[in-house]
């Protein structure tokens, strides 16, 4: 079995047999690993609490042939106050299946484990509204997935101006000329609220400030949006609280 490193982060895990765990492991090299940790389950384990979800983590493995094999595992980063805590929790938890769902095995995502990691010490500061932070990151990762958002201009025709239509299967805002009829029109303060989201820096999004009936709606256009594309809801989604 050929021996390799990575850095990852912790997405998943599962119990195997008695002692065991597979670890699933967002990677910037080889994208998506699943993995197992033999006896992290056992008093003493030498991995310790190493391998707990969120964390960021140096790792030793051998490649398997349906599953690698962990062999050391090193801390970077415990994430540990966002494990602590529920609301940091739930919207860590968030994250983490948004990342596996979008991830492939053997497909470099660099771009995928600096935007997790940005989001994960967005949480890790405390901030006043972790949903926030939350839904900035979805949306940015939508982008990273190839689902790019247009907030700024009509994704059909390129109208600049301040649209108030999102269009879910156009990607963006449309003009009241390109928009269908009877389309759903939103607040201008949710679509301008996404826009912080999606350029804003996550750490920053406490100053930004939004009302919080602004925050909601804009968080369930972006969670609807994302799910429009994945297929399916998130299922950490309902217990963020807002």
């Amino acid at each position: 079995m050929a021996l390799y490193r990575e850095q990852g982060i912790v997405l998943r895990t599962y119990k195997l047999g008695e002692t065991d765990r597979i670890v699933n492991l967002l990677t910037q090299g080889r994208g998506k690993v699943r993995a197992v940790a033999k006896g992290v389950r056992r008093p003493g384990s030498k991995f310790g609490g190493r391998l707990e979800p969120f964390s960021h983590v140096d790792l030793q493995l051998y490649e398997g042939r349906n599953l690698d094999v962990i062999s050391q595992a090193e801390l970077i980063t415990s994430f540990s106050e966002v494990r602590g805590d529920f609301a940091l929790s739930a919207c860590g938890s968030a994250m983490v299946e948004a990342a596996d769902r979008i991830a492939q095995e053997d497909e470099r995502s660099n771009r995928l484990v600096v935007l997790l990691l940005e989001g994960l010490r967005a949480l890790a500061a405390n901030p006043e509204q972790p949903s926030a932070v939350l839904d900035a990151y979805l949306l940015r990762l939508a982008s990273v997935a190839g689902y790019h958002p247009y907030l700024d201009a009509c994704v059909h025709c390129g109208a600049p101006g301040r649209h108030t239509v999102f269009h879910m299967d156009a990607g963006g805002v449309l003009c009241p000329a390109c928009a269908p009829p009877g389309s759903h029109v939103f607040d201008r303060e949710v679509i301008d609220w996404m826009t912080v989201l999606a350029a804003g820096d996550l750490r920053r999004l406490d100053a930004a400030g939004a009302q919080p009936r602004i925050r909601r709606a804009a968080g369930t256009l972006v969670n609807s949006f994302l799910t429009y594309h994945l297929g399916k809801p998130l299922r950490a989604w309902d217990l963020v609280p807002r």
